[in-house]
């Protein structure tokens, strides 16, 4: 017990920092795999994948993924059926945090191979990789 009320600072800090570095996986939403730039690059390469952009349109405007298509987070519930299935889903957004609650509508949808595009928007461009307005 003593060591426990010596050390309280220390034990806070500990929980503290436990915590910062759950928040990400938590923040996801629990819906799907996290893909790299390099990963999702190969991926559009290779499988063709629907590139799903969840942002508000304004923000889709200013700049965007080649061939992604815009169906903001808000609309996505009702919009969902605009999405072939059995095709694989790429959804991003500015950072992947919308992107990643994402991810949790379109599997309840019946979507099976959905991938979140980790960093978002903010990433691809960080990474020299096109994007189009």
């Amino acid at each position: 017990m003593n060591f426990i009320t010596e050390n309280i600072v220390l034990i806070v800090i500990a929980f503290v920092s436990g915590a910062m570095l759950l928040w990400p996986i938590l923040q996801r939403g629990g819906g799907g795999s996290a893909l790299d730039t390099l990963s999702a690059t190969r991926l559009i390469n290779d499988s063709n994948p629907i590139v799903l952009d969840v942002r508000e349109a304004a923000e889709f405007t200013t700049g965007h993924l080649p061939n992604a298509r815009n169906i903001p987070l808000s609309e996505l519930d009702k919009r969902i059926g605009d999405l072939a299935t059995g095709k694989a889903v790429l959804v991003c957004c500015a950072t992947g945090a919308r992107s990643g609650r994402a991810l949790g509508i379109l599997r309840k949808a019946g979507h099976e191979q959905v991938f979140n595009l980790a960093g978002g928007l903010t990433a691809w461009r960080q990474a020299g990789l096109p994007v189009v307005k």
